[in-house]
């Protein structure tokens, strides 16, 4: 069996968990500073998993670096949170500037994957757009977690399906796949 046969494997088992807690609202029970903590831990799961090194680990280093810089194209959920805001289902506070912030890096995610460029201006536009997107996405989080603590109720619609992916899938892979590409960043052989 290949190694990425049983990582696709889990790959599929942790999204279908995820969506099982989506569609069971198990989220709209917690308490509010559970988020986060879900976040941190699941991101903090896969860091450990790639610490540890093994076939999870191969299989990632191995994987074009525009692969994990395409992953963020989800960020175009962005457009979603603006129209949640509009129909008054999420805060200005979160969805306005997480929305266009997510957005931005999304779109960015295109031309630094996508446009052709010689590897060392690629390098310098995947470390700048990684920056930013990292920032964006820890400011997101810390948002939805402060939004949360005023009042639960405001971020109620992460707790439910579709948006339930992203503290339960979609945002942990999101900042584990920028720390992944600061450490192959890092470790790529630089230019003479």
């Amino acid at each position: 069996m290949p190694p990425s046969l049983p990582i696709r494997i889990v790959l599929w088992l942790w999204l279908i968990a995820a969506l099982a807690v989506g569609r069971l609202q198990l989220l709209a029970g917690l308490p509010a500073p559970a988020l986060p903590v879900i976040i941190f831990g699941l991101t903090a799961g896969l860091l450990a998993a790639y610490a540890k090194g093994g076939g999870f680990r191969t299989w990632l280093d191995r994987l074009d670096l525009r692969a994990l810089v395409l992953l963020h194209v989800t960020r175009f959920v962005g457009f979603y949170f603006i129209a949640l805001y509009r129909r008054g289902e999420l805060p200005y506070a979160f969805a306005v500037p997480g929305g266009w912030g997510d957005i931005v890096v999304a779109g960015l995610a295109l031309l630094v994957a996508l446009v052709p460029m010689a590897k060392d201006p690629r390098r310098r536009a995947v470390t700048i757009w990684n920056v930013v997107g990292l920032m964006d996405i820890l400011l997101v989080v810390a948002t939805a977690g402060r939004l949360a603590m005023e009042d639960g109720g405001q971020m109620r619609a992460l707790t439910y399906l579709p948006l339930s992916l992203l503290p339960t899938f979609l945002v942990p892979l999101i900042i584990f796949t920028h720390v992944l590409i600061f450490l192959r960043l890092r470790r790529a052989p630089t230019p003479a």
